[in-house]
């Protein structure tokens, strides 16, 4: 028997298969509702994100997956792409709820993510992200820029 990962698990990437959730969650290609959204990114202890700012914003989604709790149907995770479609692409938005962490569903997610990445990204495309964590990120192939490029922002109260 080999010691090579199986064949669609988290370890190995480039698989072909559908994101593998735990039973009772499914995975939606689509990004959450506005409500959704604002009360998974409180949830996870990321930024607010105005109810303006969100309107506006996930219509531009280039490519996006919510999970939802099937028995409550509740979205319990989400995460998106956003970009040019064609050179840049930027990860953004990955959350799930606390009491839904540690069973799978952000793997999926990016799962899906990085699958849809493989389908639609042209050669040469780059894809960054800002990450929060440490050990998530770079089993599909992310890695630290810095100090070659470093991470830079500011919020437009600030302009």
């Amino acid at each position: 028997m080999s010691n090579d990962p199986t064949p669609g698990t988290a370890t190995n990437p480039k698989r072909d298969e559908e994101p593998a959730l735990p039973a009772g969650y499914e995975l939606r290609e689509t990004p959450p509702s506005v409500d959704a959204f604002v009360r998974l990114r409180r949830a996870a202890g990321m930024s607010e994100r105005s109810r303006e700012a969100v309107e506006r914003g996930l219509p531009n989604t280039t490519y996006g997956v919510h999970v939802v709790d099937a028995t409550s149907e509740t979205a319990v995770g989400m995460a998106r792409i956003v970009g040019d479609e064609g050179s840049v692409f930027h990860l953004t938005d990955t959350a799930v709820a606390p009491a839904h962490q540690g069973q799978g569903i952000g793997t999926a997610m990016m799962d899906a993510l990085v699958g849809w990445l493989r389908a639609n990204a042209p050669d040469g495309a780059y894809v960054d992200l800002l990450a929060d964590v440490d050990g998530f990120y770079e089993r599909w192939g992310f890695e630290r820029t810095a100090p070659a490029s470093k991470a830079m922002g500011l919020r437009t109260e600030e302009l």
